[in-house]
This record gives C-alpha cells, sequence and structure tokens, in this order.
C-alpha cells in the first residue's frame, strides 16, 4: 500500500497523527507546505492525503485543487478549525473526501483515514477489473452501438442472441450483460455458466445441459446436476447454438417456453430460473431454411438480436488493443512490456484478422516471447503480416536441435482461433496449420500399418511442449511447468521417460 501523506505546518499534528498512524500499521509520509507535497506528486502519489487548510506558503483549498486535477480519484482530508466551517464547505465543493475538525479526536481521526483507505483501495480493484475486458475496448462506432445496447439491456432479463465471426468476443459480451444486470450485481451474485455446445459430443450434451440421475446410463455413478441447475438465479451462456443438435432443440425450447426440464433417466420435472443467452457465428435463419435448426426455437432466442463487429470493421481499436494485449502478456510472463513502433502498428491496422481479436492478442504474447528487441518493429511482425497476406502462410521459430518433423513444432505465429499464443497460424478453413499437420502425419503412420501411432505422436508433442517451457523460463524446470499447468512431479518424470537434455 502506498502511504498516507500528512501535510501540516504544526509540527506536533504530524508527530501525534504519525505515531497513531504507525501503530496501526499504515505507511506515513509528512510535510510541512504544500509546495514540497506539489514537488513530492512529479515522482509518487499517496494513498491518502489529509492536509491543513491553512499553512504558511500555501492554502489547503488550492493544493486540493492542484492534486485533485492530477489524481481525481484520490480521497483527500482536510483539516479545518471550528471557526471556519466555510473552509470545510469550499473544501467538499472542491472534491475533498471529508473534512477533520481541529481540534480532532485522535481515535476518530484514524477511524476516518482508515475509512479513506478502504474507499481508495476499493477504487483501484474497481479501475484493475475494468481493464480486464480487452476485447470490449473500443472508440469504433460499430462497438459504441454495442456497448450501448448492453446498457439499454442492463435491467432487464430478455434472451439475447449475440451474433459474430470466432474470436470477435461473444463470450465477453454476455459476461458484461451478466455482470450489469440484476442476476450479476453486488447483491444477487448470480453465477455465470457457459457452455460450448459445438464442443460437446452429441452423447454428452443432453446430460451436461439437463444433468442426470445415478444410473441413467452406463458410466453415471452418482446424480449429477446439469448446467441449468447450476446456472439457477444466474445466467446461462450457450455458444455456437447453431450446432446443436435438432433433438436437443426440441428440449431446450421446451424449457425456454415453460422453465420446465428433466435430468436424462429423471421423472420429476425440475424448473430453474435462468437467463438464458445465445451466441452463434453461424447464419441461423439459412440453418433454418436448410432445415438442420427449428424455426420456432429461432424465433424464441432471437428476441434481441446483437451483432458484434469483426476486428477489420473496427481498425481504429487495433492500436489501444495492441498495447493493452502487450501489456496483459507482458504481465503474465513477468516480463518489461513492449512498445511497437507506429509502422508495426500500421501494418497491423491493414491486416485481415480472420480470428478477430483472439487472433490480435495470441499475436501480442507472441511478439511478447519472440520480438528479439524492446521495441517491436514492423520486420519482427510474422511473415504473413509482412507480405499482406491474409491466408497466413505457415512460418516457424528455428527447432531446438534433433526435432523430427515439422508437426513436431509448435513455438510460431499465432493461430487465429487456437488458445495458445504459442501456435502456428490457421489455415484457409480455419483449423491451425500444426493441427492440419499433424492429421497428416497421423494418416502416414496409420497407412504404414503401425500400432504405436498415438505413443509416437504423443511422445514427439509432450517433448516439444516440455523443451519449448524449459528454454523460455531459462532452464527453470519448476517455473516451466507451472506455465505448462502441470506439476513439478510430473515433469521430472516426463524429462526422464522422454529421455530429454534439458
Amino acid at each position: 500500500m502506498k502511504p498516507i501523506w500528512i501535510v501540516d505546518d504544526d509540527q506536533s499534528i504530524r508527530f501525534v497523527l504519525e505515531k497513531a498512524l504507525a501503530r496501526e500499521q499504515l505507511p506515513v509520509r509528512s510535510f510541512s507546505n504544500p509546495r514540497d507535497v506539489l514537488a513530492a506528486l512529479a515522482n509518487d502519489e499517496p494513498q491518502v492525503l489529509v492536509s491543513d487548510i491553512r499553512m504558511p506558503g500555501g492554502s489547503g483549498l488550492d493544493l486540493l485543487a492542484q492534486v485533485k486535477a492530477k489524481l481525481p480519484g484520490l480521497p483527500v482530508i482536510v483539516m479545518t478549525a471550528y471557526s471556519d466551517l466555510d473552509s470545510a464547505v469550499s473544501a467538499f465543493q472542491g472534491g475533498a473526501f471529508e473534512y477533520l475538525p481541529k481540534p480532532f479526536d485522535l481515535p476518530k481521526a484514524v477511524e476516518l483515514i482508515q475509512r479513506a483507505v478502504d474507499e481508495s483501495l476499493r477504487e483501484q480493484v474497481s479501475d484493475e477489473r475494468k481493464s480486464e475486458a480487452p476485447e470490449m475496448l473500443g472508440q469504433a462506432p460499430a462497438m459504441q452501438d454495442v456497448f450501448r445496447a448492453i446498457g439499454r439491456l442492463s435491467q432487464s432479463n430478455v434472451t439475447v442472441l449475440i451474433t459474430g465471426e470466432s474470436g470477435s468476443g461473444k463470450e465477453l459480451v454476455a459476461r458484461a450483460l451478466h455482470r450489469h444486470s440484476p442476476r450479476g450485481d453486488a447483491g444477487s451474485n448470480g453465477p455465470f455458466i457457459a457452455i460450448n455446445t459445438a464442443a460437446i459430443p452429441k452423447d454428452l450434451l443432453e446430460s451436461e445441459l439437463f444433468g442426470h440421475e445415478r444410473g441413467a446410463f452406463t458410466g453415471a455413478q452418482t446424480m449429477r446436476r446439469g448446467r441449468f441447475e447450476q446456472a439457477d438465479g444466474g445466467t446461462l451462456f450457450l455458444d455456437e447454438i447453431g450446432d446443436m443438435p435438432f433433438d436437443l432443440q426440441t428440449r431446450l425450447l421446451r424449457v425456454l417456453s415453460d422453465g420446465q426440464f428433466y435430468r436424462v433417466g429423471g421423472h420429476q420435472p425440475l424448473k430453474a430460473n435462468v437467463r438464458v443467452i445465445a451466441a452463434t457465428h453461424q447464419h441461423l435463419e439459412e440453418r433454418v431454411r436448410q432445415g438442420v435448426f427449428r424455426e420456432d426455437l429461432f424465433h424464441r432466442l432471437n428476441v434481441i438480436r446483437l451483432r458484434l463487429p469483426p476486428l477489420r470493421e473496427r481498425r481504429e481499436d487495433i492500436a489501444p488493443l495492441t498495447r493493452f494485449f502487450l501489456g496483459k502478456s507482458a504481465k503474465e510472463l513477468g516480463v518489461e512490456p513492449k512498445r511497437i513502433t507506429d509502422e508495426a502498428l500500421e501494418r497491423l491496422m491493414g491486416f485481415e484478422f480472420p480470428g478477430n481479436v483472439r487472433q490480435l492478442e495470441n499475436l501480442c504474447h507472441w511478439l511478447t516471447v519472440m520480438a528479439p528487441a524492446q521495441v517491436i518493429e514492423a520486420k519482427d511482425l510474422p511473415p504473413d503480416m509482412l507480405e499482406g497476406d491474409a491466408s497466413l502462410a505457415r512460418h516457424e521459430a528455428p527447432a531446438p536441435a534433433g526435432a523430427a518433423s515439422a508437426s513436431e513444432t509448435l513455438l510460431a505465429a499465432p493461430a487465429a482461433r487456437t488458445p495458445s499464443a504459442l501456435a502456428v497460424a490457421p489455415g484457409a478453413e480455419g483449423d491451425p496449420t500444426w493441427i492440419k499437420d499433424l492429421e497428416s502425419e497421423a494418416r502416414r503412420l496409420l497407412a504404414e500399418g503401425r500400432d504405436d501411432v498415438w505413443d509416437v505422436l504423443t511422445r514427439q508433442f509432450e517433448a516439444r511442449l516440455i523443451e519449448t517451457a524449459v528454454a523460455m523460463t531459462r532452464g527453470r524446470r519448476i517455473e516451466a511447468a507451472q506455465k505448462l499447468g502441470i506439476g513439478r512431479n510430473t515433469i521430472t518424470r516426463k524429462i526422464q521417460e522422454l529421455g530429454l537434455d534439458v
């Protein structure tokens, strides 16, 4: 925590407050005049400022105005005599947090300062939370329309359908709708439950959504609550709703219509108070015409439609998003944030970004790791961007000695749809190139009639992951294990099993 600054020409006042705050283990820095405070603000800032009004060499009210101009969120407590109530009124008009009448009761003074500290810390947390929504940054008119829509929908529980390309931030919009609604506010604090209907096998999706009773099917050892039950009182986000199997669409329609559902294998109807937000990158009207999406479900979901623009329609947001993601990646990796030149930003702004904001975030993570200097220049961008080729030709970093094949190499330019920044660029169909290489290698080995394909490819994959992580952490195995999301015993065992020299 930053120190509390005490400003008073009376040395006894400073001494008393210093000792009282020290007993509360609060750091303190004292000043005898406003000039020294303004000079100190050039290089430092307080958690809370406590200032007298009348001092030789400057007025506390003038100091309040100058400090507020520089640090508008800083709590300032003004000390004043009982005979100086006009000054107290002026202090409040100037944005003071509170005023402290002299002579003051010391315990009450400390209590007031502690309250100001708590307020300051809350403001810091609030500011940090606001900065955790990179995809929602944007001055582009298309994004301003999205922000306005979120505001209008904030007090409503109406069903919303979010449309937009992959990677454009549909889940982030859903979370914003939840957070700003009565279900997501601090009072109710309802849950936000997300499920990607395209990522779960058809046979398991029904159980994921509605839960199952014990013994409902082979492997159902216990009763399990589904996502609708888990989201009771909150929001259920159904991502990629366009890929939901047709027979499950009927069950979903029933829930949206009357709020009732049954667990798989259950006979007791259940009710859940759930707001549903759905999202898709597909053209649902076309899916209806093709007969693969129920028209009545489409109309039930399409109460309010919110279109999220692709990044190429909000190019003015690329520069601030890039700087944000570079800072975020540096913080995650524990390194100094890299800067980017205007020329490099111009190249990025001319790129199509088929993977949208997710691709830009992955690119910034890749640049944080791979760019050779602290300042990112245009020549440091991936080759496909240098060539201006939106088809994203493959490019890879030099592989460690002993690399077996291209399909092993993971340390390359970022993918549009992969969660990791250390992945290769996607092909025209949207799948990462290394996935296609893996498929080709698997087909080749399977065609040879081999029966150890799983073991061969898994060993190559694990070996390259571990070698890359250990190289990035300069040989620190424990840190490498943490970054990979595995235990230190696991990484030690794998290094031994794979015979790695790291």
